[in-house]
């Protein structure tokens, strides 16, 4: 492979390869393992703890997916990890600990948890420590200020914009601008992203048409269902997917 064909060149396992069921949980070491031993590509969400160390870990709470509760934010890494995932041994890590687990074997897609307020500190945190990495690894958010401050923090970093249909329900707080700006992926101008990743439910559609046409590889999340696949198939050139093994 040449160039940024990695991002494109297997599915990717969202969250890592995950079963609840199983007691294999999202973003732990168990689904990353799993992910790997089947060659697939890795997406991870990432966010500041407390104490500013960057921790893999989607939600904003633990309520849903361990035994405590309480804001993320607000707790240190040692108190995190005293988190008990539900039907699991696997602990909250850092970033460091995941890419020493990954250890350059499959590609690993980031994705910036932003708040969509304080940009900075978790981005320039990411920057650092993806500077001792030499594996795959791209970064990619939501938030179109998150891109572009990496951009300028890492010029070379591969960085990606997520997108969607961005509702007024869900994104009320964005203002109807931005949603606009950023359903139609005008911040690509300025920001020069290199791929887009588009909500599966919400393709095919102009902008991430457009994108493709003009060389920028896209993306698809989440891929569940068989429909969910061949949109993929059809309008993606990559998918990131959970609940089967393509």
């Amino acid at each position: 492979m040449t160039g940024k064909d990695w991002l494109t060149a297997r599915p990717v396992a969202h969250r890592g390869l995950h079963d609840e069921a199983a007691g294999i949980i999202e973003n732990t070491s168990s689904a990353f393992a799993g992910a790997m031993a089947c060659d697939y590509a890795i997406e991870l969400d990432m966010q500041l703890a407390g104490d500013g160390n960057v921790i893999v870990f989607h939600d904003e709470t633990l309520d849903r997916l361990t035994h405590q509760t309480g804001p993320v934010i607000d707790m240190s890494v040692p108190e995190l990890r005293r988190a008990r995932f539900r039907n699991s041994n696997d602990r909250i890590q850092i970033l460091e600990e995941v890419l020493e687990q990954v250890d350059e074997k499959v590609p690993l897609i980031l994705e910036v948890k932003s708040q969509w307020t304080n940009v900075g500190p978790l981005e320039q945190r990411v920057v650092e420590i993806l500077s001792h990495y030499q594996g795959a690894a791209a970064v990619m958010s939501f938030d179109t200020n998150s891109v572009a401050t990496l951009r300028t923090l890492s010029p070379g970093l591969t960085l990606g914009l997520v997108a969607e249909k961005f509702g007024a329900v869900e994104y009320a707080a964005l203002g109807w601008y931005r949603r606009f700006c950023s359903t139609h992926l005008l911040h690509a101008f300025s920001i020069k992203p290199d791929f887009i990743n588009y909500n599966v439910k919400h393709l095919p559609a102009l902008a991430p048409s457009i994108a493709r046409k003009v060389g920028l590889p896209l993306l698809t999340w989440t891929v569940r269902t068989p429909h969910d696949g061949e949109v993929a198939a059809r309008y993606a050139d990559a998918m990131v997917f959970e609940g089967f093994r393509p």
